[in-house]
């Protein structure tokens, strides 16, 4: 073993070497930035680059406008630019062979998933931006695709959109693809071969990438491996793999072998190099599979998990097959080692006397082993996507976790009682944890029963084999050395969080910043310096990590809350089929939970964090004192009764704070009589309704073709599209009608576009 680490080391040395000389060589050379992304981009090396191209484009069109308006000062400049910006004008195209696929969940939360052309990419959507993408055919703007959602979502925020058609945009999704100008020039001034390459992204990451992996299986599909998934191969398989088991089962009872780590040297190895061989044959099952259903093996490797060296597939595009299908890709792994496992035992048992039958023992034992670790659904290994597949609920660990968490104590402490998928989550959280926690325990163990021979003969063998058993420990370790690195940190952002909430409340500085975050919000930049440093002195930190809550729907309102760092997902939880909906995303400075202290109203949404964020918490005693002081705050109780009265609203339910002011700055609230005409057909928009209370009639052509109740809206299509009025509406029933101007709604709806979503993490990936 020895030489052959020596021999590797070597080469490694003479990879490096080599790549230094050819390196130093080729700094003498200047790298021509601009002929290179010009290149990249298929536009001629003399050509503009495209920030150029952009500003001819912007200064051509200036020039014909000043010149067709008589506009000698440039002015049209700026009208031209800000077209070629208008994000609401732009048309997308969904690239050709971009997949869309939607999935129906039992339990509540469908989603879809959709694949870039090249499938190396793969978003998780929700259903509603897939039924937008389907719509992205090159003849829809992103400004109609805005009207339509808006329509059909009821609400006043169509950022979502426009930050879905962003992130397609620079993803690769539509046509044409942006080109990534910085990966272009970082990868040509890296001037390291492949082999140097590869080497490097193993030290870094203890993995090495194979890039003709998916040739490797198809080939390996055609030339005969498409025979295993037939009916009579397939069942075949499964009774070699039982009767294995059983022989192992007899074998095991019996007592003539036992596992020991006293082997030698060469066993040892052949043991490794067998084990090897083993992962290949289960990553290929893998593969295989996806081949089998027409989906690409988007990568494959080499790596070392928990210290042990093992095969790798990403199974990415495996996320697009139909259920049953994942469950077979999923299985297909496992599989493959079970009837491999079975071969190695029937061997066993037929020759028991024989030289290798105690070796075969110790082989299909671990093997058999790590099969059942591999298929508990308690470790994110091929179980979890089996089972998670198999109750419908994709997520399973992460909201495990997250219930575990934090809605769990709550829940406990409140003495709630769990439904039927908080139990699940509950259970499956608090096992798994005692799992993974159990599987270092045993991976320990059996390491150490493997190649604990190994170990025992580089340490006594001198001290080259003791440096090679060094850096062996080193490669090997690296993932554990890792961990253990990572949960130090974990503890160390603990005990950060401590110190700084205790610094908080000595630092000035850090109040200041609190009190102009407050002085900022709407309802709150009436307050004097007095009342808003005593308010700022009140005020606590919290942290809160990713996807634990804030506060639920149904608590008590005990404080509002104004985000310093991170976000926030506000939601709601559809009482029909438990889908969880957001509603909006918070971000720094922005307010929430405010309205819910008005007469200690339940809370209408839950507040939970989109990762690790910050938050300033006032408490409801210092709420309620602004409420009371008429004297020092006279507008402040009447200006938060105005907000909730316009979030009682749907439409308006998901605006923030600054969103309301400015629709209270250019709307007001009205009395109607029944017959009164609140619209008519043919005239031009000029303002937006939403019912507060009664019933209206609305008229097309003479007909009513609708009623509106209690909570719904209209007027909103003509303000949109520009358009003339295409109905009449009146009034059915004595009504209040909240009013907003033609201007504020086109405020309202900029502002969204311009916040939209603070961050979105829509990328899934699968790996074996």
């Amino acid at each position: 073993m020895g030489p052959l680490i020596l021999a590797a080391l070597v080469i490694a040395g003479v990879i490096v070497g080599v790549d230094a000389l050819r390196q130093r060589r080729a700094r003498r050379e200047a790298l021509d930035v601009p002929s290179v992304v010009a290149a990249a981009i298929g536009r001629p090396a003399s050509a503009p680059i495209v920030a150029r191209s952009l500003d001819a484009r912007v200064g051509s069109r200036a020039t014909e406008g000043s010149i067709a308006h008589g506009d000698q000062d440039g002015a049209g400049l700026w009208d031209d630019l800000e077209a070629l910006l208008d994000p609401e004008s732009f048309v997308p195209l969904l690239a050709e062979d971009t997949e869309i696929k939607t999935f129906e969940m039992r339990w509540g939360n469908d989603y879809a998933i959709v694949a870039r052309p090249d499938h190396a990419l793969h978003y998780e959507v929700q259903p509603w931006e897939a039924a937008l993408m389907r719509r992205m055919d090159g003849t829809n703007s992103a400004g109609a695709l805005i009207v339509e959602r808006m329509q059909e979502a009821g609400d006043l925020d169509p950022g979502a959109v426009l930050a879905l058609i962003r992130s397609l945009h620079e993803d690769g999704f539509l046509d044409p693809a942006p080109p990534n100008v910085g990966d272009i020039v970082r990868d040509h001034l890296d001037r390291a071969s492949s082999a140097r390459r590869k080497l490097r992204e193993f030290t870094r990451s203890l993995r090495l990438s194979w890039d003709g992996a998916e040739g490797f299986v198809r080939w390996a599909h055609r030339a005969g491996g498409k025979r295993f998934f037939g009916r009579p191969v397939v069942i075949a398989g499964a009774i070699v793999a039982i009767a294995g088991l059983g022989c192992f089962v007899d074998v095991q009872r019996s007592g003539r072998f036992a596992l020991s780590s006293t082997q030698a040297p060469g066993e040892t190895i052949l043991f490794l190099a067998l084990a090897l061989f083993l992962t290949f044959a289960h990553e290929l099952g893998h593969a295989m599979a996806l081949v089998h259903y027409r989906r690409r093996v988007l990568g494959a490797g080499f790596f070392i998990f928990f210290g042990s060296p093992a095969f790798y597939v990403d199974a990415s595009d495996g996320l697009l097959l139909e259920r049953h299908q994942r469950i077979v890709q999923s299985f297909a792994g496992p599989y493959a080692e079970l009837v491999l496992a079975g071969i190695a035992s029937i061997v066993m048992f037929a020759f028991p006397d024989t030289g290798t039958a105690a070796f075969l023992y110790r082989f299909a034992l671990i093997n058999y082993f790590v099969i059942f670790m591999n298929l508990i659904p308690l470790l994110e290994l091929d179980g979890y996507w089996i089972f998670a597949d198999l109750i419908q609920v994709p997520d399973l660990r992460r909201r495990s976790l997250n219930f575990l968490k934090g809605d769990l104590w709550h829940k406990l402490g409140a003495r709630e009682r769990f439904s039927l998928q908080e139990t699940g989550f509950a259970f499956y959280g608090i096992v798994g944890t005692a799992f993974t926690i159990f599987s270092f325990y045993t991976a320990f163990f059996f390491w150490r029963e493997i190649f604990g021979g190994l170990i025992t003969s580089l340490w006594e063998g001198g001290l080259v084999s003791r440096v090679l058993l060094i850096l062996l420990a080193l490669a090997f370790l690296g993932p554990m050395i890792r961990g253990a690195i990572t949960l130090l940190r974990t503890i160390w952002r603990q005990v950060s969080m401590l110190v700084e909430r205790v610094r908080f409340r000595f630092e000035r500085s850090w109040r200041v910043e609190a009190a102009a975050l407050i002085d900022a919000l709407p309802a709150f930049n009436d307050l004097d310096e007095a009342l808003l440093s005593d308010l700022a002195g009140r005020v606590e930190v919290v942290s809160v990590g990713d996807g634990q809550t804030v506060f639920r729907r149904g608590d008590q309102a005990d404080a509002f809350y104004v985000v310093r760092s991170g976000a926030i997902r506000i939601e709601d939880e559809q009482p029909d089929n438990g889908d969880t909906v957001v509603l909006t995303t918070l971000g720094r400075g922005d307010a929430f939970g405010e309205l819910g202290l008005l007469g200690s109203a339940p809370r209408a949404a839950t507040a939970r964090a989109d990762g690790r964020t910050t938050l300033f918490r006032i408490d409801k005693a210092a709420f309620d004192r602004l409420l009371a002081d008429d004297i020092t705050a006279p507008t402040f109780a009447p200006t938060m009764q105005a907000y909730a009265e316009l979030r009682s609203l749907p439409v308006f339910r998901t605006l923030s704070t600054a969103d309301l002011a400015s629709v209270l700055s250019h709307g007001s609230w009205r009395t109607a009589a029944p017959g009164e005409v609140l619209i008519r057909e043919g005239d031009p928009g000029d303002a937006f309704y939403a019912l507060g209370a009664g019933r209206v009639d609305v008229i097309r052509e003479g007909e009513v073709v609708a009623a509106l109740g209690p909570g719904e809206h209209f007027g909103d299509v003509a303000l949109l599209t520009n358009a003339p009025r295409n109905a009449t509406v009146v009034t059915h029933t004595p009504s209040r009608i909240f009013r907003l101007d033609r201007e504020g709604f086109q405020r309202v709806v900029a502002e969204t576009l311009r916040r939209g979503p603070v961050e979105r993490a829509p990328e899934r990936n699968m790996e074996h």
